[in-house]
């Protein structure tokens, strides 16, 4: 008895563990791939490793793009949907509101959520982590230097996924291996 107990608390974990993997390929398999324009942050920490803190153009959200009109002292952690637009190359900011709605046919619909500001940015602006602002790399690979852009998969549940990031073009890994020649 105790063996069947045991042995079914393993096949339940490992569907669980295999769940949570499909559902993530599965998004980042059909979700809309975009490009975003982003700012660095360098920290290093001990226990999680080197990484990058990327400061999207489109985390600071600004309160006029609110539809129906937020104050700009919004409560931290409140769940925010933007839409989002090409904009030559980028994505940009078109509408934004604390309500789900449908985007128009050209836009992408992000699920974020207020949040304090790193840095100084925009007082007229709502601060929004959308979950993808961390991009660990392998220790002591360097630190970008030249212009970051972020590839994010973005399913129709709203919720990113960071694919990769570009330091001129280039991505990442391949931009600080040249960068040591």
């Amino acid at each position: 008895m105790k063996l069947k107990f045991f042995i079914l608390v393993l096949a339940l974990q490992g569907a669980w563990l295999l769940g949570i993997v499909a559902v993530q390929e599965h998004a980042l398999a059909t979700g809309k791939v975009i490009m975003l324009e982003t700012r660095p942050v360098d920290p290093n920490d001990p226990l999680r490793g080197d990484y990058l803190v990327l400061n999207y153009k489109i985390s600071d959200v600004p309160v006029n793009l609110f539809s129906p009109p937020v104050k700009q002292d919004a409560s931290m952690g409140d769940v925010v949907y933007v839409a989002l637009e090409p904009r030559g190359e980028f994505y940009e900011v078109a509408k934004a509101s604390t309500n789900r709605f449908d985007p128009s046919a050209d836009q992408i619909l992000l699920k974020g959520k207020s949040s304090w500001r790193r840095w100084k940015s925009s007082t007229n602006a709502i601060h929004i982590e959308y979950g993808i602002e961390n991009f660990y790399v392998a220790e002591d690979t360097g630190h970008p230097h030249g212009k970051l852009t972020a590839q994010v998969v973005v399913p129709s549940s709203g919720h990113a996924s960071l694919k990769e990031v570009f330091v001129n073009g280039k991505t990442y890994a391949a931009a600080m291996k040249n960068s040591g020649d």
